[in-house]
């Protein structure tokens, strides 16, 4: 099957926002298909010093979390930053449940990207605790690209895992 960004356009998406919407389902289709069952150690494994499945996992499902928060134009919450602050120390979640809270954050970035008001995309957005500028539009498409980035790190870390 094609990439997702190949198969057509999704008529519930903007044309300016189309390649958001194909960039978080593409992360979608990769993660299902790239967890394997993974025992906890598997999970934490960090070969060559590598980044470990389970940070990517968490991370992805952090960052656009966080993301999407900034781009409301809302601060972050005491919740947010304590994820944050966990996201590379192995906790008590078993790796299904990792893989699942990845799939819903990818599941709530989709929503709201696809009820983003097209007007809204240029307001100016601040980012951290610098306060550093961006938009709405360029914290969507960082959102959708960062995704991309730790689903292409998940799936080499799998390849090499197993090979």
């Amino acid at each position: 099957m094609p990439e997702v960004w190949l198969r057509g356009a999704i008529s519930s998406a903007p044309p300016a926002l189309m390649p958001v919407v194909h960039s978080l389902m593409q992360v979608r289709e990769e993660i299902e298909a790239t967890i394997p069952p993974l025992s906890r150690e598997q999970l934490w494994a960090r070969p060559g010093g590598a980044a470990s499945i389970g940070f990517h996992l968490k991370h992805l499902a952090g960052s656009l979390d966080r993301l999407l928060t900034y781009a409301r134009g809302e601060p972050l919450t005491a919740a947010q930053l304590a994820f944050l602050d966990a996201e590379e120390r192995p906790g008590s979640e078993e790796p299904a449940q990792l893989h699942h809270a990845a799939l819903t954050q990818i599941d709530l970035a989709l929503r709201q990207t696809l009820d983003t008001p097209v007007a809204t995309l240029d307001e100016p957005r601040r980012v951290g605790r610098a306060a550093l500028p961006s938009t709405v539009r360029g914290l969507l498409f960082h959102a959708a690209e960062h995704a991309q980035r730790h689903a292409g790190q998940i799936a080499t870390t799998v390849k090499v895992m197993g090979g």
